[in-house]
């Protein structure tokens, strides 16, 4: 149950970073640079962890916080494979390789596992 627990919560987040890469892709001044969306999803996606870590330890659960970021950042990477990279990378022009070769992308994980790691540390961990 924990297992997929961990794997709900990372598609959440990963929902919430998909709508957020959507938005800005609208936004005239930010839709033609990657890496001014990336950094402002990289600030955007501190709540979105911190709410899906908040979700993930609603019920007791007292898991290692870097284990499930893990967990949540791979069903976010599972999820690009399926979704993101098919019909919105590849369409425009880019690739598997392309997108996660993308030094952006692993500043998102990064801060993701960061900000879970901290929350676990922080308000579970006693």
């Amino acid at each position: 149950m924990k297992k997929f627990r961990a794997i709900l919560t990372g598609a959440l987040v990963w929902v919430f970073i998909f709508i957020s890469f959507t938005i800005l892709s609208t936004i005239p001044t930010i839709k033609d640079s990657m890496n001014l969306q990336a950094l402002i999803v990289a600030v955007l996606i501190i709540p979105f962890a911190i709410f899906g870590a908040s979700v993930y330890y609603k019920n007791g659960n007292n898991d290692n916080g870097f284990v499930l970021g893990i967990k949540m950042v791979i069903t976010a990477l599972i999820l690009d494979a399926l979704i993101t990279v098919p019909f919105v990378v590849i369409p425009t022009g880019g690739s598997y390789l392309s997108f996660y070769t993308f030094p952006l992308l692993w500043l998102l994980v990064a801060v993701n596992m960061a900000t879970v790691y901290l929350y676990w540390k922080l308000k579970v961990k006693v």
